[in-house]
């Protein structure tokens, strides 16, 4: 219901400016209009055709595309192209917050490199965490130097950076990373199976392992270690 009114609402909120638009482009375009007043209804023009691209943000295109006369596809709510990016993000004070759409990779094909293969690489600092979304086909990489070439797979990573945590989330794996309580690391970081640790140094992990009566796995708790 909730986005049926939304949908209403700013179609008639757009009629009124495309009505706008039209009335300002017929005096704008008036030959016996005085320089100035022809001014003044371009500054009207320019300031109605901002409140279109702002309204045109928080429309999702529920109608779909028409075809326009020059071949390309335009929304039949708010008139924007279909694939022109987006100069401004409206985001609203209260509620849930939405920037774009979910993407995943699009192609089976092997780029060249990652310039080439990259869908989406964006970033955002949300009230001090930073959130990083990273999305692209498969491409060629020398990850390993020249003469070691790899195919990097295609993937959409999810990576969120909060104080001294970073987690990182993919198709295969959801990685947690901690920054070392003391700050110093002068060794790789081991990794090892649970049932690979003796239950003697399982002791110094604070983790709680979550599952349903099947063990099966649903996910787990880790304590924050106290910096000395």
């Amino acid at each position: 219901m909730a986005a049926r009114n939304a949908k209403a609402q700013l179609r008639t909120d757009l009629k009124r400016v495309f009505r706008a638009l039209g009335f300002a482009s017929k005096h704008l375009n008036g030959r016996r209009a005085p320089k100035a007043t022809q001014n003044s209804y371009f500054d009207v023009y320019q300031s109605l055709g901002l409140a279109w691209e702002f309204l045109s943000l928080q429309c999702q295109h529920w109608d779909g595309y028409k075809r326009t006369r020059d071949r390309k596809l335009a929304c039949r709510i708010c008139g924007k192209i279909k694939g022109v990016q987006e100069r401004y993000i409206l985001l609203t004070d209260s509620g849930v917050k939405r920037i774009g759409s979910r993407q995943t990779p699009t192609s089976k094909k092997t780029f060249a490199n990652k310039n080439k293969a990259q869908l989406i690489h964006d970033q955002i600092v949300f009230h001090g965490a930073l959130l990083d979304v990273d999305v692209h086909n498969s491409y060629k990489s020398n990850l390993f130097g020249k003469g070691h070439e790899i195919t990097v797979a295609a993937d959409r990573r999810v990576t969120l950076n909060e104080s001294d945590i970073k987690c990182s989330v993919d198709k295969f794996v959801v990685d947690i990373k901690v920054e070392s309580p003391s700050g110093k690391i002068f060794k790789p970081p081991y990794g090892e199976f649970p049932w690979e640790i003796s239950k003697e140094k399982l002791k110094s992990f604070p983790v709680i392992f979550h599952f349903d009566d099947k063990y099966e796995f649903l996910g787990l708790t880790i304590i924050r270690p106290v910096k000395k």
